[in-house]
């Protein structure tokens, strides 16, 4: 490896982006972020301004490249499923991007399942019909913007998940591409054969010609042109946020799970190189490919984690940070009967279902705001503890130890509650930020700078790990009164 090689990691996620620079060691040298406005059109609908994610991409990406370093090469990574159509001519998007939390799709999701298709779904692309993917927003854009079924069928119009949207904007519109993990997330790709499936685009209606060619996770995505970022740097790794975490957080054996915390909670297990058809509503995904060689991941998703203390801190104006959340939590004894439901975009697994909503259970008179603080966190970890038993469930086995990383992961409270409910060793890594340090992993894999996946594993470190410290009665108990909370919110229709 170079000596002094560095990597620049574009962090595009669901609230904010990001530019971290990292060294060969793995280690940040230098960041910059924005937060992204998120837009509300009505309610379950969720949009960004793809235009704002472009000058936010930029600004933190000069900035970072203000410091100088040497610069090997460029990696990507992207809030996944996030659906934008743009003119191949001018670059420019139809409408604003369509979230992955945004509903709007839900009834056209049913409807598919119940014209009996949801078991061909599964067997091609690993996923269940629900609006939480791409491909019934991409519908949607083509049946509601004027024009833009027959423009795509012209082959005038480009789709693109967060990843190759970017892309093709930093290369100058030279490349549309996307890498195997973001494309097995569309409903589109059939993850047996590593291919765009013609059933599912027949099933959606969507013409092949907007399709992004699909890429090994590590590799040539072209370079940046100078015009965009202030220098021309090969682009040689992009995943989907929870696969470049999984490659930060270096669980690269059949059997290791990684947990992310950020605006949703996402719970990976590495499959190895068969995919496992889970019979408890989890997913069958990519975890990466590289070389053209497919490692699978067995996945499980939280619609709505960080996002809770976000909406207690921007909508309710209860808290006027994050981290207050840890001390309300630590000034309580216990939980007093308060459950939240953060339901905010329906359930996702193991319940999916998009019409449940939010609640906040068990209040009385002397509930406050450390009580609702406390069950936003507390909601975290027993959604988590959903997603494990399901896991568990499909393989037989638990596993003993969950890597974690994620914003929230700062919160020593919520750690340590974390492994009192799964009743496993929660271990925190040094860098927590693996999300941006899995797509420079791949970038410098791509570049040459590592060569083998040994390389990327030796740069893990443990910052801190969190063991169970109740009892099982204990634990029941508060697990007891949470399914009591779920029950309450679902709507039915899952």
């Amino acid at each position: 490896m170079a000596a002094s090689r560095h990597i620049l990691s574009i962090d595009q996620g669901t609230t904010s982006t990001r530019a971290i620079l990292f060294n060969e060691s793995g280690h940040p040298v230098q960041g910059a972020q924005r937060e992204l406005t998120q837009i509300f059109p009505q309610p379950g609908w969720v949009e960004h301004d793809p235009e704002e994610i472009w000058r936010a991409t930029l600004d933190v990406s000069r900035e970072v490249l203000k410091t100088g370093h040497d610069i090997a090469a460029l990696g990507l990574t992207n809030q996944r499923e996030t659906t934008i159509l743009w003119d191949r001519n001018t670059g420019i998007p139809i409408h604003n991007a369509i979230v992955w939390q945004d509903r709007r799709t839900a009834q056209a999701c049913r409807d598919v399942a119940a014209a009996g298709h949801t078991d061909m779904i599964a067997a091609q692309t690993g996923l269940l019909p629900d609006a939480y993917f791409s491909a019934s927003k991409i519908a949607w854009l083509l049946d509601h913007i004027d024009g833009a079924r027959a423009r795509a069928e012209a082959g005038e119009l480009a789709f693109g998940t967060i990843d190759s949207f970017l892309l093709w904007r930093l290369t100058g519109g030279d490349i549309h591409a996307t890498d195997a993990t973001n494309a097995s997330r569309t409903m589109l790709f059939d993850i047996h054969k590593q291919q765009w499936s013609t059933e599912m685009l027949d099933l959606w209606k969507i013409p092949h010609a907007v399709l992004p060619e699909v890429l090994n996770s590590a590799g040539d995505f072209g370079t940046t042109r100078i015009d965009t970022i202030g220098a021309a740097l090969p682009i040689r790794g992009i995943a989907g946020d929870q696969h470049a975490a999984t490659v930060g957080q270096a669980c690269f054996a059949p059997g290791m799970v990684k947990s992310t915390f950020g605006t949703g909670c996402f719970v990976l297990m590495n499959t190895g190189d068969a995919p496992v058809t889970s019979r408890h509503r989890l997913l069958t995904t990519v975890a990466y490919r590289l070389a053209g060689q497919t490692t699978y991941a067995l996945e499980g998703s939280v619609f709505v984690a960080g996002a809770a203390v976000q909406w207690l801190r921007d909508a309710l104006q209860l808290i006027g940070s994050a981290p207050e959340t840890e001390t309300l939590a630590r000034a309580l004894g216990a939980n007093n009967g308060v459950y939240m439901v953060p339901a905010f975009a329906g359930l996702g697994a193991p319940h999916w279902d998009p019409d449940a909503r939010g609640a906040i259970l068990g209040l009385t008179r002397d509930s406050g705001i450390a009580e609702i603080a406390r069950a936003s966190l507390e909601a975290v970890a027993y959604q988590t503890r959903d997603l494990l038993d399901a896991m568990s469930a499909d393989l037989g086995t638990s596993p003993a130890v969950i890597k974690v990383d994620g914003g929230m992961v700062e919160n020593d409270w919520l750690m340590q509650f974390l492994a009192d409910i799964l009743d496993i060793s929660i271990e925190r890594p040094q860098v927590t930020e693996t999300t941006a340090l899995g797509a420079a992993m791949l970038a410098g894999l791509g570049a040459g700078l590592y060569a083998s996946l040994d390389d990327i594993a030796v740069q893990w470190h443990l910052d801190r790990d969190f063991k169970p410290e109740i009892t099982a009665a204990e634990r029941e108990t508060l697990l007891s009164g949470w399914q009591d909370a779920v029950s309450r919110t679902l709507s039915g229709s899952a």
